[in-house]
């Protein structure tokens, strides 16, 4: 293989590279979140298990989300909470925390915000409820259809809301729950045994989520069940039953960008099951507390806490420290290149404090990066222009042994040994790059701190692609082009920095492969015309302080040229 055909092998896997990711990795519509559930505990601890949910069977029909809070107030069965994060309230009907929204974000449609936790029978049926099973059958528990008292009509911050109902063997079920500033609810749920029994009880926590058929799935980006068992990082589909056993640190099912997880050093086992009935699919995991026997006049208590909220990384990091929970900040899914991925999250993070824009953020990361490869970019470059003057020779020895490859492999190979010229050293710096090039991709898609967020003028979303297109001239016609023919201005002004940056390179010899090239820039400016914008600013920027470092570095190449023929 000729060293012509080398290098058109290269930009062709490059190019595959880059499609293939797009392929396997391919933009998606952010969904606030992925709801249903199935409401029959399926209680694995000591053979235990809970009495069939009717709302299986009613699962046919679909209620406004807020006719039922609505209802709810009316008959004054629901308690509000309100802290500076969330605002919702829990349904004593049941027992269960089923109308949670999030203050700080806005959901896509721009309706208002986001809606996290959403009480059963609503299209997005999303919700913690809690209670007891026992092998004892002549025990009465509560049920979803119990009413419980409550001690307040209303908690805000560190206000503690206790949930009461006594059976009529006098033995009382408590639930507390006390919320903090952010996502993190303390939940203590006891039993007070007044009758003249030792009871055998053991109390659960069941998260109820689901979702319509049709959800697009992908692979950047884990949306399942996730927590750490026996000191391991867990990420599974709820796709299947899914049963867990040993030191359950922390549990739950992430989105994109929420997470609603139970933590806690005192469960003994969890499952997770899927129930399909008229193509709904219904998710739960059930999660079993130790069991315990109560005598008569004793009292059993447990205590654990529940995140409900956003996946913001310094939330996670500050809960992971204060309470020891292990890999606690690993609900964002930063991916393999983790260690790569969160610095560069943390960077931007920086940046943007000190610019208040991530657009800037993004600009002033690309300079950084740059700096930090600059001295392996200047060889490099070096090396090209090297190339480029040697030109008339290697094209000399193409011509001398056009009919012997193998002597033409030796002879220019012996003039780059001579002149100490490295072919691929141009490569270096672009290979380099593409780990943080991915890195990038994966912090504006995972993160909740780049969904939304603006830089300038029609660039709204630096986690979405570039909204804008040339085949509507930009919005002037009053045309909604096909998704194929999105291509905007950002993706264009990509295109126009590949072109120059082309311009100043050294161009090849080989007429084929002078076409290819010719042909890349066009190429990828189509294919980033997919791309969240962020990631297009960065690689725009890159192009510009790549053009601006070849002219500068080609500009000293000639002055130390001319210094050294004046003596």
């Amino acid at each position: 293989m000729t060293e012509n055909q080398r290098i058109l092998l290269a930009g062709i896997l490059s190019l595959l590279v880059i499609y293939g990711w797009q392929l396997v990795f391919p933009p998606h519509q952010e969904d606030a979140k992925t709801s249903v559930v199935s409401e029959n505990v399926q209680a694995k601890t000591s053979g235990l298990k809970a009495n069939q949910d009717p709302s299986l069977e009613e699962s046919s029909f679909v209620v406004s989300r807020d006719a039922i809070l609505q209802e709810g107030y009316i008959r004054h069965s629901r308690v509000t909470i309100d802290n500076d994060y969330l605002k919702g309230s829990v349904n004593l009907i049941g027992a269960s925390i089923d109308d949670i929204v999030l203050k700080k974000y806005k959901d896509n449609s721009d309706h208002g915000n986001v809606n996290l936790l959403s009480p059963r029978h609503t299209k997005d049926s999303y919700f913690i409820s809690f209670g007891w099973v026992s092998k004892d059958k002549n025990i009465e528990l509560p049920g979803d259809k119990t009413l419980w008292s409550a001690n307040t009509k209303g908690v805000g911050r560190d206000g503690v809301l206790t949930l009461k109902w006594q059976n009529r063997e006098k033995i009382e079920f408590v639930i507390s729950i006390t919320f903090d500033n952010r996502y993190l609810a303390s939940i203590r749920q006891g039993v007070v045994n007044h009758s003249d029994k030792a009871i055998d009880v053991v109390g659960y926590t069941v998260l109820n989520r689901g979702r319509y058929d049709g959800k697009s799935k992908n692979a950047i980006s884990h949306e399942g069940v996730v927590g750490v068992v026996d000191k391991t990082l867990i990420e599974e589909s709820p796709e299947k039953h899914l049963d867990y056993k040993g030191e359950i640190r922390w549990l739950g099912f992430s989105d994109k960008y929420w997470l609603v997880a139970v933590i806690s050093d005192d469960l003994a086992t969890a499952h997770v099951s899927r129930y399909t009935k008229r193509q709904l699919d219904r998710f739960q995991m059930d999660i079993m507390h130790r069991p315990s026997l109560i005598g008569p006049g004793d009292t059993q208590e447990g205590a654990y806490r529940l995140y409900i909220g956003a996946k913001e990384l310094d939330c996670l990091e500050e809960y992971e420290k204060k309470y020891n929970i292990r890999l606690f900040d690993h609900a964002v899914d930063f991916g393999i290149l983790y260690f790569i991925t969160k610095p560069i999250f943390l960077l931007l993070t920086y940046f943007n404090r000190i610019a208040g824009n991530f657009g800037v953020a993004i600009i002033l990361l690309t300079v950084f990066i740059k700096a930090l490869l600059f001295p392996i970019a200047y060889k490099g470059f070096q090396s090209m222009n090297k190339l480029k003057d040697f030109g008339p020779e290697i094209a000399n020895l193409r011509e001398l042994y056009k009919d012997d490859n193998v002597a033409l492999q030796k002879a220019t190979m012996a003039l780059y040994k001579k002149e100490k010229i490295n072919p691929l050293s141009g490569c270096l710096p672009i290979l380099l790059q593409m780990p943080i090039f991915f890195a990038l991709y994966k912090v504006l898609y995972v993160t909740i701190e780049m969904r939304q967020a603006p830089f300038f003028g029609w660039i709204k979303d630096l986690s979405t692609p570039d909204p804008t297109t040339v085949f509507n001239i930009f919005g002037l016609i009053n045309w909604q082009p096909p998704s194929f023919l999105m291509i905007g201005l950002l993706p264009l002004l990509m295109g126009i920095t590949l072109l120059l940056q082309q311009a100043i390179n050294p161009q090849p010899t080989d007429p084929i492969q002078a076409k290819v090239m010719k042909l890349m820039p066009i190429i990828l400016t189509v294919m980033f015309a997919s791309f969240p914008s962020g990631l297009v600013l960065y690689w725009t920027w890159s192009n510009i302080l790549s053009i601006g470092q070849q002219l500068g570095i080609k500009f000293m190449s000639e002055r130390k040229f001319l210094a050294r023929h004046s003596r």
